[in-house]
Parts: structure tokens; C-alpha cells; sequence
């Protein structure tokens, strides 16, 4: 069983490391931190709150001396270098001291502190780091005397402040709050004043020893060190020298290789890793349990919500290892999908300035426990998940859907907590009740032989009187209907195993639990994209084609996967899609076509995919939303069981090494130089450390491993570098770039940095010089730039649908659901666009924030008297056109205009919220390109509120932002009037005469109702000498018909009008409805009102420049062609010509109805719009129709009516005729009947319209034709060539009325006003 591995294994670890205090160098100040806290500082006192802010002022430098930071060093590394994995001497000091040298007193409490760190290579790689942070007492004279000179000097200063008059501050503004005396209970109120004096206290310093692994063996490194810190503090001598055992975990113990476990020595026992096989999940080594303690199972999953829609999170605690398991947890958690932005679960201090990254990233601060979240002060927070680990308390950005299935899958994941004794809320005094409750069972339950079943009376008795979490816990578990009675608690099922389990119950448990959780949300993806293969689309061209035009491809039906999916899904899959992290998934599916090239994420994903399709064996289209538990959870606990049962490696034990006499001896209680002659270099005999290998095969291995356990596409990654050129180290180099930019040339930096574009090597950590740091912000300029290019063209391919088209994936459409989410995601964008290199932060939307200040200063410009209207408007040679004339002048262009209507919009509270808003109004009226070039025009003001490298200083970026944003203007977008549908808006409505015969005369009195999709207005009375009327009412959606009519009253109540405009007071929107017919008694066919079917008025402005989507109406055909004609000079269409007309309206209803229901159009305009099927059907009867006298009309109302009357008398008169016949003879005529005898005056051709609309909706339209061809009455009314006369024709007129039986019309409730059928 000892060690027999091939020289492809790697080694378990790759460096050890100490940091600590160089005491050559003596005390530096921490400058970068300093620096960091000062800004902060004085930004919080130069900010909008300065008056606050005088208490905090260059917080830092008046902290006492002990309080500081002090710059740590690497005083030494072993091996020197490893070729595979260079040391990064400035990234490890700065992650295994993140916050730099503390020092102490005895009066201190001085524990080690573990925490866990990542360094992300520059191929997107990761290196885990483990340290353990302990105090050793300074030795060196020069350093006591030094912090005893420092402490001189502070307490005079503070004694000068304390007794300057202008500023009173007592000691108490000083003294240490709760939190801070959390560390040290017996420190008194004035000790930081105060509290080390040379020849009374013992100061002492910390250290830190590291291990640097290409794995995350966080257990088994955590041991490692804690033995070794140990034999360093424990009297007796460790049994050899600690060099030994060094040595022995650097070169002698190897990696586990997949699937299998492994034993070696610490100093005092052994040490346990076992790593997961090829078909488990990866490995994860970070305590799930601490997690769900410490947020509460709600929390976590809004955190891991957030994370899967990419939105920006700040971890928050003043445990670096809190950060990390938090960090580890979520991103392990998503499996089979990986977080593909910056992640850096451990800010230093120093580089704080790189929270204003206008990128998605997952970092963790750390908290110093003094300061509230409140005076946290972060560049963006729009769209920010703010987790404060140590409060358990969570912020979320608005707008956050539902992850699918929320419900069950709590429920689900609580029976897994509760089997081992957790609460599913947030459970701060966890540990304590955690070792009552081992306690109580290892005495109480090993007796039991049932051992897995927990007994109802034991958790009632002790547990419940115990502690009121679990009192909490039995309550919530009776109301998710878990019975606890049959809860299978893990602890016992080990106990009893304990003669076998290698590793101790709690590391045991730890896996349990872990993989258990893991395994549930690994289930909840394999259900909901169980199908998803069947909708990747496969790239026709070959492989290097592809790669370089990756960003316009699609790889995946979006618009097919969505419209298979349960409707409550929808709100967070529709977001989901849009991640960069599904998109990688998704390329790697493409990339990966065999099993062999599959990365190991993947293939384990696709396994349980496969599996899950044999179970079911159900269709890939079925929706539902039926919840799935998980049911392999037991072979993936066996399978861990499995290896730390049968230890399946042991490594070399440590020996003693060549070591020179005299050589491996220290003091105790300080941690000594080691020997580095005897760590530089590892054994040459040993096989699997072969040093011959070349570094390149070995650098491919070690990527190799990456790829399987950290699943991290490598080859892709190099390829997609665009993509990720976001990771970490990059953009670490952000450190103080305000202040490095202040005090040189901004301008030639920036341009020599935008000459080098991205050829530029990674820089490292300690690069802060000038160039560096322009490059790093100018890389998040050009990323911003190429995100709103993507997301236009994407917007607008979506929108119009031609190219995905010519992509040859058919007719693709885009539903209501995607379309929010794709303006939603703009949205987001323009946030972290005004949010990049903001000078001072204010309130948590930063657009929203310069659109205020704008509106400030404008107003104080302009000051315009209140009768002159609103300030802020472009003069007359700006306004909008429209063909509306003269009849309606054009809203004027107002920027101001649009803030204020979202201003007194009162639904909406948030900041945030009336940013949105904003934008979607402005999309809406297609001015968001011009509005924000408006609010950029003021460049005193955009100086004012951002810095210099800011990307909306950025000229040439900030013209071609606009410019895609311009693109906008090609299609219609409604995303405002749809989503505001509760709020009040204005309406103008305005009545336009025809010219010719003026209706001066005219002596009624005329009213309007107004409809849309949402609602309709009800009778509104207009006065007769204005012709005009402004209401307000609740959002009526897209307009679609007007009413209109007059009460006859008066000498002359005949009226010609040409047709009604009706406008949106916010949206500008402008409806027109044709007329051009009479109203009045005698007068045309005689109707008192009429219903007019609209159609929104294009803008002309920019026409000729932009490419419009078509009207709402069906796409235009050849009816176009005709000449419009009124309704007098009736048309002279061939037969020909009206069948396509007829096929042209029956074509268009047709599509309507396959269109995903959110994106439909009017149907009311397709039946009764401008060749809508009413105006076909009115083409058919009026051809070849006899008209007797030359003075006199006869309408097709006429005809239907002596028909009506031959049918009566030939049913009473009971003409041999089949019962199909007779049934439909009584439709036509109880039809008739009904339009007669209705109270409204619609005159005769609104009457064929009811009947038109009313047939269509119960299927009786080709009926009545088939009725009406053969009626006597049609050879008394129509010519020979008519077409009603011509069998053939009218036999395919019946054909393509047909195709209207299989959709279910909904009429629209004007059209059919007073009728009872």
C-alpha cells in the first residue's frame, strides 16, 4: 500500500511559506492600506454627507499604533520555484497576511486564525493557498523601542485634539465599541490611548506559515500546519526536526490520484485526503454546515440566486475564512455551471479601490467589526448582493426572480439540515449546541442497535428545553410536514462505523452533509435542463470559423427552450440564459463532441442528464413542473464512505534528513528558519517526482488535473481570453489608481496604454505604476464598450428576427418574458457604466444620480417662468416631426419632461426603480441615444462626478456607446407602456373634419370612447367648437379602436370626418384613426357612430436613415399596390386581385395566433384594419353588384338584408331542404336579427362589420358564403362575372375561410357593444 504512484501524479503541496516581520527592514507603515483607509475617508468627508463625516477623518492615522498596519513580509518559500507553478512572492504576502502585521499585548487574546485563499492564474487556473496566522513575541529591541516612540507620539496628538476647542472630541468618541473589545473583554476605555508601555507589557507580532496546493485539501492542510505550529509552541521537542516533516509534505507526499484516498504524516497523528472519482462532483473541501449556520438556509439560496444571474456580490466578515467557505460554497454549489468573472474571495486591504470594477465579480471584504454597514461606502449598488456574513443578514437587488421551485427545494434541502441536527435558519451560537447534541448522542444513542432512528421522547427532553433554535427548528419542521420521527440522523449511522472510518466523526459528518446538499442542487439542474441538448445549436462551420465569430453566433434556441418550460420558471430562466456562465457551458457542449474531450464537469453532468432521460423517459416538449427529489445521494456517500473506510495510499513517512549537526534546533514558542539547503530541492530517486520530465508535459498534466477538479476549460479559456480578460490578477492592478492618475499625465497614459490594447502581459500584484493602472481601467472600458455592443445586436436580432433567420434557424421569435429580461440586463449595464470611476458615491443608482444633479442645474440655468413650459426644452428646429400635421403639433423633445412624468409616477419608490423606468420610457419614445448624449453634453458636470479614467471620460468609447444605443431607434419597443399598466397618464384626443366640407355648421354633439389592450375609457363627451379633449386616466396599453359618434341633436347633424388622432401624454405615442366617412342620418348609410380601427403614426425623424420594423399590422403584401380609394368611388378590383386580398387578411389572423400570446399585435386591426379581413370581404360582395339607380347607394347590407328575408319565408314555407341547411339559415338569420335590433346607430356598413367579426368568432363565415352563393337573391343582385356567381371561386373562398375553425377568437368589446350573442 505505500506509495507506487507513475510520475503523471503531482504533489500534494507545491511551497511552504512564512510571512512575518522582517526585522531588518523594521516597522514600514502598510502604506497601500493606509492609503485605502484615507481615501475612504476623506471621499466619506469631501462626499455629500461631509457633515457627518468630521469624526472619521483620516481614521487610520489616528488609530492607536497597535491598531495600525504594518507592511508583512515573505521571509521564505521552499522550494525556490516550482517550474509549473512560479511563486508569486507579492500575491501570496499579500493573501496570507491580507491586512499585513498586528501586534499585541499580553492583555490580548493571541489564538491562531486558519484561512484559506485562492490565486487565480493568468490562463484562469487557480492555486490554493492555506495559512495559519499566530503572535510570537518580539524579540528585537529597535522594534519595542519603535512602537514605544509611536505610542509617545500618538497620545500627545490625541492629547492636543482631545483639548482643541473648536472641535471638542471626548475619549469616548474614541473608545472601542462592543465589536472591537469582542478580541480583548479586559482592555479599558482609554487603552488605545494608552496601552503599551516598554518596561510593563510584552508586545508580541504575528506570523504566518502557508502551504501553497494545487488542490483544495483545506482539511488536511489546515492539520498540517496546526501540528506543525504545535511542536513549535508545546514543551517537549517534536520527535524530529521540523524540517523533516516539511520536507515530507512537499516532496514525499503525493497527490490522491482520482477516486481514491490517501494517509500520511503530520508531526503528532496522521493525515486524511481522499479526492472524488471521474463520475462523483468535483472536490470540495469547505465546511457546507458553517454556511448554512451562519446565512440560513433562505439566504443562501437568494445568494446563490444571485450568483447564477451574475450579479456583482460583496461578502462582508471579519473572518477571512468565513469568506472563503462562502465563497467556495456558492460557486461549488452550481454545478455543472462555473462563476466565469472576477472572483476574489479575499480583498486586501490595499485593494479596495477595485470594488468599483464595472464587472460582475464575487469578492469578499473584510470587515474590521467597528464600522456598520451603513458607512460601507461602495461605488455601485444597483445591482449589488450585499451578504453580511457575521449579522446574518443579506441585501438583494431589486427585481430578483424566484429560483424555480423555490419551496420544495427548501423543503427538500431542510430534511437533509435536520437528519443532522441543523436548523434551516441562521444560527449563530451553532457550535456550542453542535457539541451538546454529540455529546448527548454518543452517550446516550451507541447503546441503541436501531441506530438511525432517533426516538421522538430524546430531542423533545433535553434538546428542546436545551435551546430555542430547535424549539424553532420542531415548529418549522411540523409546517413542511417532515415527521422527525423517521429523520435519519447521520451521526449515528458513523458511530457505529467508527472501528473502520479512518478520519474522525466530524470531518466524517462534514462529508456527509456536503456531498448530501451538493447532490440536491446538483439534481435541481439535471431536471430543469434534462433536455437541454436537443436545443444547442451546432455550428455549421468548421471549428477556427467559429471560434472568431463566436460573439454573433447563437449557440442555443432560447425562444424554443423557454416556450417548453413551466410559466412560473420562466422569470429566472429567462435571465439565466443570458449569464456568461451558461453561455461557456454551452460552447464547451460544442466544443466537447465525444466523450474523450469532454471536460470533467461536463461529462459527469451529461451522465446524470442521460440517466435521468432512461428514468423518465419523457418527451423533451412536456411542461411540467412536478418536483423531482434527488435519488443518488446514498451511492455518493457510499462511494466517500468507501475511501476513508480503506485507505487506498500511504505516503512516505518523514525521516531524518542530511542535515549538518547543529542545524534543525530553535527556540521554543518561535517558529524558526528552516534549513533551505535541505528544502530546495526534492529526492531524485523518487518515481512519481521524476525532476526529468519536461516542465512543458508537466505544465499540460497539471492543467489537465485543473480541468478535471477546479473544471476549468483551459484550451477553451485561452481562446475566449476576450471573455475572461476580467479575471482576477488583471484587474487586482486597480490598486489607488485616482491617486496615481492625479499626480501624472492622465492623457498620455491613457492613450500609450489604448496603443498596447491587450498584447500587454498580466501585471503583477505590486505593479501600481501609472501605466498599469490605465491599462487595467482601460481594459474595463473596452469590456463595457464590447457588452453594449453584444447586447444591442442581440436586442435587435431578437427584435426583428431576419438574421437569425438567414442563420437558417426558421422563424425566430422573442417572448414577452425575454424581452424584459434582455432590457433589464441594459439596464444593469448602464448602471455599472455610471458606475465606473464615480468620485463620490450617492444614493444606489448612479444614473438616476447624474440624471438629479442634471435636472438641478438645468432648472438653475434656465429658471424659466412657470407660463413659459417646462424647462429643459429643445427649441422648435429640434422638436419631433409627425404626419399627424398640423391637427397635433409634436411633443417637444424634453429630457427634464421624461424625469419629471417618472418623478410623479408614486408606484415607484427606488431609485433604482426610477432609473429603470427612465430608460424604459426613453426606449419607448426611441430618444435614449439622444437623452443621454443631452445629460454627457454637460461636461462640467461629468467632471465634477467621475474621475478621469472613467468610461464616460472616455471620448471615442463614450461616442460609439451611443452610437449602438442609436441602433435602438430601428425598432418599436412598448417595454414601458406594458410594464407601468397600473399608472395615470394624459391623453389628448383631437377630431379632424374633412377640409372640403367643413363642419362649421355642424350642430351636434360628438363623444369618443377610447380603447387599448389594457382598458377603455367609457363615453367622453367632446366640445363641438374645439374638436379637442385631454383626459387622464389608468394606462389603456396599446391603442387599438376609438367609438365615435354625435347624439343627432340640432338643425344640421350631418358630419364628414377624416379621421381622429389620439396621443399619449408620456410616451408621445400617436395613434391615427381613418374616417373619412359621414356621420348622420340620411347621409351615407346612415350611421350616427362608427368604430375606427387605429394605427400607431411613425416618426419620421431619422427615416431615411433608419430601417423601421413594419406597423402592427401584418406584414405589407401586394395589396399595397392598390390605390386607396374612399369608400364612394368603390374599387375596380379583378377577381384575382381580391382572392390575394382575402388570402392576405385570412394570412395574417394566421400568424397572429402563432405568435408566442405576450408578443401578439391588435387582432382588431387584422379584422377591421386597413385590408383587414372586413375591407376582403367587403372586395368579394361588392364585385360584379348591380347598382340600379345612378343617384342612389346600395350597401352589401341591403343584399344580406333580402336574403335574410327570402331564407325566413323559405323556412316558414318548408322547402325540401337537408337539416345542415336549415341550421345554418337559422345562424345567418338569428344573426341578422340581433345586429338589427341593437340600440346603436352604426349605419349599415358598421352593421356587416359586426356580422364579419361575430361569424368569424363562431366559425360561421364560410357557411353563410357557401348559404349566399346559392340564394335566388344573388342572381337578382349580381352581374354574370360576379364572383359569388363563380363556383370555383367561391368553393376556394370557403377553403380559406376554413383555416379560421382551429383559433379561438376573442373579439374585442367594442366591436360587439349591444349585441347579446
Amino acid at each position: 500500500m505505500s506509495t507506487g504512484f507513475s510520475s503523471s501524479s503531482c504533489r500534494f503541496a507545491d511551497y511552504f511559506v512564512v510571512c512575518g516581520l522582517d526585522t531588518e527592514s523594521g516597522l514600514e507603515p502598510d502604506e497601500l492600506s493606509a492609503l485605502c483607509q484615507y481615501i475612504q475617508a476623506t471621499k466619506f468627508r469631501d462626499g455629500a454627507r461631509g457633515k457627518l463625516a468630521s469624526a472619521n477623518e483620516g481614521e487610520n492615522f489616528e488609530q492607536s499604533p497597535l491598531r495600525r498596519t504594518f507592511k508583512s513580509k515573505v521571509l521564505a518559500h521552499y522550494p525556490d520555484n516550482v517550474e509549473w507553478n512560479p511563486f508569486d512572492q507579492d500575491a501570496v504576502g499579500m493573501l496570507c497576511m491580507p491586512k499585513g502585521l498586528s501586534f499585541r499585548t499580553q492583555t490580548d487574546i493571541r489564538e491562531p486564525q486558519f484561512h484559506s485563499f485562492i490565486i487565480t492564474r493568468e490562463d484562469g487556473s487557480r492555486t490554493y493557498g492555506f495559512a495559519l496566522t499566530f503572535f510570537e513575541e518580539v524579540t528585537s529591541k529597535q522594534i519595542c523601542s519603535a512602537m514605544q516612540t509611536l505610542y509617545h507620539m500618538h497620545n500627545a496628538e490625541q492629547y492636543d485634539i482631545l483639548h482643541t476647542p473648536p472641535t471638542p472630541r471626548s475619549p469616548e468618541d474614541h473608545r472601542l465599541t462592543p465589536q472591537q473589545l469582542h478580541a480583548a473583554p479586559s482592555i479599558s476605555r482609554l487603552q488605545r490611548f494608552n496601552s503599551y508601555d516598554i518596561s510593563r507589557d510584552t508586545l508580541y507580532v504575528s506570523k504566518c506559515i502557508c502551504l501553497i496546493t494545487p488542490m483544495a485539501f483545506a482539511n488536511a492542510c489546515r492539520k498540517v500546519l496546526e501540528q506543525l505550529h504545535q511542536a513549535v509552541t508545546s514543551p517537549q521537542p517534536p520527535p524530529l526536526p521540523l524540517e523533516s516533516y516539511v520536507y515530507n509534505v512537499l516532496y514525499e507526499v503525493p497527490l490522491p490520484p482520482a477516486g481514491r484516498s490517501l494517509k500520511f504524516s503530520g508531526v503528532y497523528g496522521p493525515v486524511l485526503c481522499q479526492r472524488p472519482s471521474t463520475i462523483e462532483l468535483p472536490l470540495f473541501d469547505f465546511p457546507l454546515q458553517e454556511v448554512f449556520e451562519l446565512l440560513g438556509l433562505e439566504n443562501v439560496l437568494q445568494l446563490f440566486t444571485c450568483a447564477l444571474l451574475e450579479i456583482q456580490i460583496l461578502l462582508y466578515s471579519q473572518h477571512y475564512q468565513r469568506l472563503m467557505t462562502v465563497a467556495e460554497s456558492i460557486t461549488a454549489l452550481m454545478f455543472p455551471f462555473q462563476w466565469q468573472h472576477v472572483y476574489v474571495p479575499i480583498l486586501p486591504a490595499s485593494l479596495l479601490h477595485f470594488l468599483d470594477a464595472p464587472v460582475p465579480y464575487l469578492m469578499g471584504l473584510h470587515s474590521n467589526g467597528q464600522d456598520d454597514r451603513t458607512k460601507l461606502e461602495l461605488p455601485q449598488e444597483a445591482n449589488l448582493c450585499f451578504v453580511d456574513i457575521d449579522n446574518h443578514f443579506i441585501e438583494l437587488p431589486e427585481d430578483l426572480p424566484q429560483f424555480p421551485n423555490k419551496l420544495e427545494f427548501i423543503q427538500e434541502i431542510s430534511e437533509v439540515l435536520l437528519a443532522f441536527g441543523m436548523s434551516p435558519e441562521a444560527n449563530p451560537q451553532c457550535s456550542e449546541v453542535q457539541s451538546k447534541i454529540r455529546g448527548f448522542r454518543s452517550g446516550d444513542m451507541s447503546s441503541d442497535k436501531r441506530n438511525g432512528n432517533l426516538a421522538g421522547s430524546p430531542l423533545n427532553s433535553y434538546l428542546l428545553r436545551e435551546n430555542q433554535t430547535i424549539a424553532r427548528l420542531q415548529a418549522l419542521v411540523k409546517r413542511t410536514g417532515v415527521s422527525l420521527e423517521k429523520l435519519d440522523v447521520k451521526e449515528d449511522t458513523s458511530t457505529n462505523k467508527d472501528s473502520k472510518v479512518q478520519c474522525d466523526e466530524d470531518e466524517m459528518k462534514m462529508h456527509q452533509l456536503n456531498i448530501r446538499v451538493r447532490e440536491v442542487f446538483a439534481n435541481r439542474f439535471t431536471q430543469m435542463f434534462s433536455d437541454y441538448e436537443v436545443f444547442v445549436i451546432q455550428p455549421s462551420q468548421d471549428k477556427e470559423s467559429w471560434f472568431s465569430n463566436r460573439d454573433q453566433m447563437q449557440n442555443f434556441d432560447k425562444a424554443s427552450f423557454l416556450s417548453d418550460q413551466p410559466e412560473p420558471y420562466l422569470p429566472f430562466l429567462s435571465r439565466f440564459l443570458e449569464t456568461q456562465m451558461f453561455a461557456s457551458f454551452i460552447d464547451s457542449k460544442i466544443l466537447c463532441h465525444d466523450d474523450e474531450d469532454k471536460e470533467h464537469t461536463l461529462r459527469v453532468f451529461d451522465s446524470r442528464v442521460d440517466k435521468i432521460r432512461m428514468l423518465n423517459v419523457r418527451t423533451p416538449t412536456l411542461r411540467t413542473s412536478m418536483y423531482q427529489k434527488c435519488t443518488n445521494i446514498d451511492e455518493a456517500e457510499k462511494a466517500i464512505e468507501m475511501r476513508l473506510c480503506k485507505i487506498d495510499h500511504t505516503a512516505l513517512h518523514p525521516h531524518l534528513l542530511d542535515m549538518k549537526i547543529g542545524q534543525g534546533r530553535y527556540e521554543p514558542g518561535f517558529f524558526p528558519r528552516l534549513q533551505s539547503d535541505v528544502l530546495s530541492t526534492g529526492p531524485t530517486s523518487n518515481k512519481w517526482a521524476k525532476r526529468s520530465a519536461p516542465a512543458q508535459w508537466r505544465r499540460r498534466d497539471r492543467q489537465k488535473q485543473h480541468t478535471e477538479h477546479l473544471y476549468l476549460d483551459n484550451d477553451q479559456r485561452e481562446k475566449n481570453e476576450a471573455k475572461i480578460s476580467q479575471k482576477w490578477p488583471l484587474c487586482a492592478d486597480d490598486v489607488i489608481w485616482s491617486q496615481s492618475l492625479r499626480s501624472s499625465d492622465p492623457e498620455k497614459y491613457i492613450q500609450e496604454a489604448r496603443n498596447l490594447g491587450t498584447t500587454l502581459r498580466q501585471p503583477k500584484l505590486s505593479n501600481l505604476s501609472p501605466s498599469v493602472i490605465a491599462q487595467t481601467n482601460w481594459k474595463f472600458v473596452e469590456g463595457l464598450l464590447k457588452e453594449c455592443r453584444n447586447k444591442t445586436k442581440r436586442m435587435l436580432v431578437e427584435k426583428m428576427g431576419r438574421e437569425a433567420v438567414e442563420l437558417g434557424h426558421g422563424e425566430v421569435s422573442i417572448t414577452g418574458v425575454e424581452e424584459n429580461t434582455l432590457i433589464a440586463s441594459l439596464c444593469d449595464l448602464l448602471e455599472r457604466i455610471w458606475s465606473h470611476g464615480l468620485q463620490v458615491k450617492q444614493g444606489k443608482s448612479a444614473l438616476w444620480s447624474h440624471l438629479l444633479h442634471y435636472q438641478e442645474s438645468k432648472e438653475k440655468r434656465d429658471a424659466t417662468p412657470a407660463g413659459l413650459g417646462p424647462p429643459g426644452i429643445i427649441h422648435d428646429t429640434e422638436r419631433r416631426k409627425s404626419d399627424a400635421g398640423c391637427a397635433m403639433p409634436p411633443l417637444k423633445v424634453s429630457l427634464i419632461q421624461d424625469m419629471r412624468h417618472i418623478q410623479n409616477i408614486s408606484e415607484i419608490k427606488t431609485d433604482v426603480g426610477k432609473a429603470r423606468a427612465w430608460v424604459r420610457l426613453s426606449m419607448e419614445k426611441k430618444l435614449l441615444s439622444r437623452h443621454l448624449k443631452q445629460l454627457l453634453s454637460d461636461h462640467e458636470l461629468t467632471k465634477k462626478l467621475y474621475k478621469r479614467y472613467a468610461f464616460l471620460r472616455c471620448d471615442d468609447e463614450k461616442e460609439q456607446f451611443l452610437y449602438h444605443l442609436l441602433s435602438f431607434n430601428a425598432v418599436d419597443y412598448f417595454c414601458f407602456t406594458n410594464v407601468f399598466t397600473t399608472i395615470m397618464i394624459p391623453y389628448h384626443v383631437v377630431i379632424i373634419p374633412s377640409k372640403k366640407l367643413g363642419g362649421s355648421m355642424f350642430t351636434a354633439n360628438p363623444w369618443v370612447c377610447v380603447s387599448g389592450e389594457l382598458a377603455e375609457t367609457g363615453v367622453l363627451q367632446v366640445p363641438k367648437n374645439t374638436l379637442e379633449i385631454t383626459f387622464e386616466c389608468q394606462n389603456l396599453g396599446k391603442l387599438t379602436t376609438i367609438q365615435m359618434g354625435h347624439d343627432n341633436s340640432g338643425l344640421y347633424a350631418k358630419w364628414l370626418v377624416e379621421c381622429v388622432m389620439v396621443r399619449n401624454g408620456i410616451t408621445g405615442h400617436t395613434y391615427k384613426f381613418p374616417c373619412g366617412r359621414w356621420l348622420g342620418k340620411g347621409v351615407d348609410d346612415g350611421s350616427l357612430e362608427r368604430i375606427l380601427v387605429g394605427e400607431l403614426v411613425t416618426n419620421t425623424e431619422n427615416e431615411e436613415r433608419m430601417c423601421r420594423t413594419p406597423p402592427m399590422q401584418q406584414s405589407p403584401g401586394m395589396m399595397r399596390r392598390f390605390v386607396t380609394i374612399s369608400p364612394n368611388s368603390k374599387p375596380k378590383l379583378n377577381t384575382g386581385q381580391i382572392q390575394e386580398g382575402v388570402g392576405e387578411a385570412i394570412n395574417g389572423i394566421v400568424k397572429h395566433f402563432h405568435k408566442p400570446e405576450k408578443e401578439r399585435g391588435s387582432l382588431t386591426l387584422l379584422l377591421c384594419g386597413e385590408y383587414g379581413l372586413v375591407w376582403a370581404l367587403e372586395q368579394v360582395f361588392q364585385h360584379g353588384f348591380k347598382s340600379p339607380r345612378l343617384f342612389k347607394n346600395v350597401f352589401i347590407w341591403d343584399f344580406l338584408e333580402k336574403s335574410q328575408v327570402y331564407f325566413e319565408s323559405a323556412e316558414q314555407s318548408q322547402m325540401t331542404q337537408d337539416e345542415n341547411w336549415q341550421m345554418r339559415v337559422r345562424h345567418f338569420c338569428h344573426f341578422m336579427r340581433a345586429i338589427n335590433s341593437t340600440p346603436r346607430n352604426i349605419g349599415k356598413d358598421g352593421k356587416f362589420q359586426m356580422l364579419v367579426c361575430l361569424g368569424a368568432r363562431d366559425h360561421l363565415l364560410h357557411h353563410w358564403i357557401a348559404l349566399l352563393a346559392e340564394c335566388p337573391i344573388t342572381a337578382q343582385m349580381y352581374e354574370d362575372t360576379a364572383l359569388l356567381k363563380d363556383h370555383s371561386l367561391v368553393n376556394s373562398l370557403i377553403r380559406v375561410l376554413q383555416t379560421l375553425q382551429e383559433f379561438n377568437i376573442t373579439l374585442e368589446a367594442s366591436l360587439v357593444k349591444g349585441i347579446g350573442i
